[in-house]
């Protein structure tokens, strides 16, 4: 089993991170070839519409022909079996480096003929999802949301799943900065108390147990 695991947060130690380093032990504790990636060290872009894809008597076109730090890792994703990746929440949306590389990842995979699936492969797709906003708001206002925005990653051909972790600790100190609107002796009770039972389900997601 060929798993990627790709950190789409800018920050590389925090919850999204930690989450997904977990899911890296899991996957090793059960055999599978695992490549971690930090998403944010690299330097690309969003499509860029060259519509190299789409040209006429191309042998493979599920492949992008924009040459950027981006590139040999869509090709690495193509050819796994699973794909593990996270992102915060921004804005009510995943960052901005993960929509990139949505677009890059799955516009080379949609036929503009009939608009089917040329995507030979078969990758499942794991998204943890980490946010400011309570369990009950993620489900009032985010799960419909993020299903549709994540629909695309049905032209992989395999399962998409997505694991939200809300309410999470955004600092380790409050105090350095104007972020009064928030409780840090809630968010630091609620990081002791629910947090590791998250790092665990990430452990279970990458073992393939859950």
């Amino acid at each position: 089993m060929k798993t990627i695991i790709l950190n789409a947060s800018p920050r590389k130690n925090w919850n999204t991170a930690q989450l997904l380093k977990e899911a890296k032990k899991g996957a090793e504790s059960v055999g599978d070839e695992v490549e971690y990636i930090d998403l944010y060290d690299l330097k690309f872009s969003g499509c860029r519409s060259c519509l190299a894809c789409k040209r006429a008597g191309i042998e493979n076109p599920c492949q992008c022909f924009w040459k950027d730090d981006l590139t040999q890792v869509l090709n690495r994703i193509w050819e796994s079996d699973r794909l593990i990746t996270g992102s915060p929440i921004y804005f009510s949306d995943p960052t901005a480096g993960f929509r990139a590389l949505i677009e890059r990842l799955i516009f080379p995979a949609l036929s503009y003929n009939d608009y089917s699936c040329v995507f030979k492969g078969k990758v499942d797709v794991d998204v943890f999802l980490t946010m400011n906003a309570t369990k009950e708001h993620y489900d009032a206002a985010y799960d419909a949301r993020m299903k549709e925005y994540l629909a695309p990653l049905r032209f992989l051909n395999g399962q998409t799943r997505i694991f939200p972790v809300c309410d999470t600790l955004q600092v380790a100190d409050y105090s350095k900065y104007e972020m009064r609107g928030f409780s840090e002796e809630h968010k630091k009770a609620r990081h002791e108390k629910e947090f590791p039972a998250a790092l665990k389900l990430a452990f279970n997601v990458g073992a393939g147990i859950e």
